[in-house]
């Protein structure tokens, strides 16, 4: 049975329209993810659903009744909460009055149903101890709270009756990582209750993690509705920034998962903080200081790296762009224009009686062709075609038998069916790792035999594993002494590992010979818990 039906719902302020023909609908417990752009309509569709807006058009049918909020209370009484980007509390109350303001317990029976104040309390107090705040911050004014502490009392506003539909709108972004993985934990455990959630948020992780379909929104409009298990989070970033140009949506993605990523390191530095500066409570104003200097260095240390980080994949990726620019450049101008002489030429033999002149022209024919084979080599070099054609095994096929041809030395390929395809970034860069990887067999190695293997684990993870029986290496193995003896391969591959979020491990084999294993985390977050 259908919850909440909305049917070409729309707002326009003035001749502006804000939101355009959305229409979805909902069942008790589901769980509905919204997300689109800034300025995309996220905001007006909550505040359409919650009583503040009317709607300039559309319909909105919930519980089997067609309803017109005309305020917030209406839509309260119906059984809809609502949690707004900027909660909207008073100052001057404290926050057990704030949670309960309109909506007290009173006594039963009796002209004067007096507020009971002790029960309010009790309630106030557990629902702050739900998201890990002090109960005594329930006898504490608005007006001397945090923005994450008012967040809290917002959410607890809307939690401490039960209602049938709950609305979030970004509501995660306020808090701490500690506290968004509680919300999600709630979110969950009220699905299960047959509440419905609409949540939105700009952390791609949230969504995934609690949602069973994603209504995505372009500039006012309804572009998408997926649910959520058939869809990934690509899918999704090219539907938010309404392209799938891989300049617009690969930083994109980057940013969703390295924010999250960056949340855990915050909260984990700044419990770290919480606890040194509780040990050292007593101690005079001085190592206070140096405590507070320290939290600074570490968070300046973090955005340094992760800045490096960001550096570093743009790089790559700049590179690789560069190196299929000049590759088509090289296929479609030099080796087109040296074709067409290599022709000239042909014809030209024909038109020659003279042996010696005829033989000098054969020459230089089959000169043109064996630079254009080479200037081929290069361009797949460059760029190979098979990888952006047929995908990441067939061209790990090729660069094998290829590589075996030109060294004379056998690979033992064995290569995960299930491997799929993978984002053009982590294909490109774990074809470069095992082009490294063996350019520095066939440098460094002088094996005899090589076996390379590409498996996807459970986890979704891959592992690339390079075995060669040659001579090996001393151990431990350091990439400054690496380097110094020009083993750039394995510097290269440890670099791209890095910026993958990789490891590297590098073994030297009792029987001689060197095994490098790289695994690679999964590109997408975890679709659910």
């Amino acid at each position: 049975m259908e919850l909440l039906s909305v049917s070409n719902l729309s707002q326009h302020f003035g001749a502006v329209p804000a939101l355009v023909d959305v229409t979805f609908a909902m069942e008790p417990g589901e769980v509905l993810g919204v997300v689109g752009q800034r300025g995309a309509g996220k905001s007006t569709l909550f505040k359409l659903l919650s009583g503040v807006y009317v709607p300039s058009s559309g319909d909105i049918t919930f519980a089997g009744q067609r309803m017109v909020f005309n305020t917030v209370s209406q839509a309260q009484q119906s059984g809809i909460m609502a949690v707004q980007q900027q909660p909207q509390l008073v100052d001057s109350m404290n926050v057990l009055h704030n949670v309960f303001l309109g909506r007290e317990i009173r006594s039963r029976g009796g002209l004067k149903r007096l507020p009971q104040e002790a029960q309010m309390l009790q309630a106030t107090r557990e629902l702050l101890t739900t998201f890990d705040m002090s109960p005594d911050l329930a006898e504490e004014r608005i007006a001397n709270l945090s923005d994450e502490q008012r967040q809290i009392v917002a959410l607890a506003r809307a939690l401490c009756h039960p209602c049938r539909l709950l609305l979030l709108d970004n509501a995660l972004a306020a808090l701490n990582f500690a506290r968004q993985q509680l919300l999600l934990k709630r979110i969950k455990e009220l699905a299960a209750q047959q509440v419905a959630v609409i949540l939105s948020s700009d952390d791609l992780k949230h969504i995934f993690a609690v949602t069973d379909r994603i209504l995505v929104l372009y500039q006012g409009r309804q572009i998408a509705l997926r649910r959520t298990t058939e869809t990934t989070p690509r899918e999704i970033v090219e539907l938010i920034v309404g392209s799938n140009r891989q300049e617009r949506v690969t930083p994109m993605i980057w940013a969703f998962e390295n924010y999250y990523q960056a949340q855990q390191q915050a909260e984990q530095l700044r419990r770290a903080q919480l606890e040194l500066q509780q040990s050292l409570e007593e101690k005079d104003s001085l190592n206070r200081q140096l405590i507070e200097r320290l939290g600074n260095q570490v968070e300046a240390l973090d955005r340094l790296n992760l800045a490096l980080q960001e550096a570093g994949r743009h790089a790559m990726d700049e590179r690789e762009a560069e190196r299929k620019a000049l590759a088509r450049e090289l296929h479609d101008q030099v080796i087109q224009d040296l074709l067409s002489y290599a022709y000239q030429v042909e014809e030209a033999e024909s038109n020659v009686a003279e042996e010696s002149q005829h033989l000098e022209l054969v020459q230089i024919r089959n000169g043109i062709r064996q630079v254009v084979g080479n200037l081929r080599q290069v361009c797949s070099d460059l760029r190979p075609p098979t990888i952006d054609n047929h995908g990441l095994s067939a061209a790990i096929r090729s660069l094998s038998n290829q590589w075996s041809k030109q060294n004379g030395i056998p690979v033992d390929l064995l290569i995960d069916p299930a491997l799929g395809r993978l984002p053009e970034p982590i294909e490109l860069s774990v074809f470069r790792i095992i082009q490294e990887g063996l350019r520095n067999v066939q440098k460094h190695a002088i094996a005899t035999r090589v076996t390379l293997t590409l498996q996807r684990t459970s986890t979704a993870s891959l592992i690339v594993r390079l075995v060669d029986n040659g001579h090996g290496m001393a151990e431990p193995m350091d990439l400054v002494v690496l380097a110094e003896q020009k083993h750039f391969g394995l510097v290269g591959i440890s670099e791209r590992v890095s910026l993958l979020d990789g490891s590297l491990q590098m073994t030297s084999r009792p029987n001689g010979g060197l095994e490098l294993e790289i695994e690679i985390p999964s590109p997408y977050p975890s679709i659910h818990n």
